[in-house]
């Protein structure tokens, strides 16, 4: 039961996500920008008290199936690492050319490099 309880907390859900273009907006222009490889990573303080995903993963990253399974990872990731990151961030991710060909595990590797614990 415990279990349970634990992997529905860890759920990546619609709250966690950043949906509206203004908030993708923000994060370009206010956020810190880091980079590592083919991910940029933008980041603020978040607005709503949790922490938050947006992910920008253009053609350029490779077919729908490439550009997908590169999306199933980082979201991943940020499920798994959000309890590190310390206080609540908007965190913005873009995928630029080159990130379809980083295996899962370096993917992670390198995202979670970029948020030292």
């Amino acid at each position: 039961m415990a279990l349970m309880h634990s992997l529905r907390q860890a759920r990546f859900r619609r709250v966690d996500r950043l949906r509206k273009s203004k908030d993708f907006q923000r994060l370009s222009r206010f956020g810190e920008r880091r980079r590592n490889g083919p991910l940029v990573v933008l980041t603020a303080p978040a607005r709503t008290g949790r922490s938050c995903l947006g992910l920008t993963v253009s053609r350029r990253v490779g077919k729908a199936v490439v550009r997908n399974r590169v999306k199933r990872q980082i979201r991943e990731w940020f499920r798994t690492s959000r309890c590190c990151l310390g206080e609540p961030l908007d965190i913005v991710v873009i995928a630029r050319p080159g990130a379809g060909e980083l295996e899962g595990l370096l993917l992670r590797r390198r995202l979670s490099e970029l948020f030292p614990c």
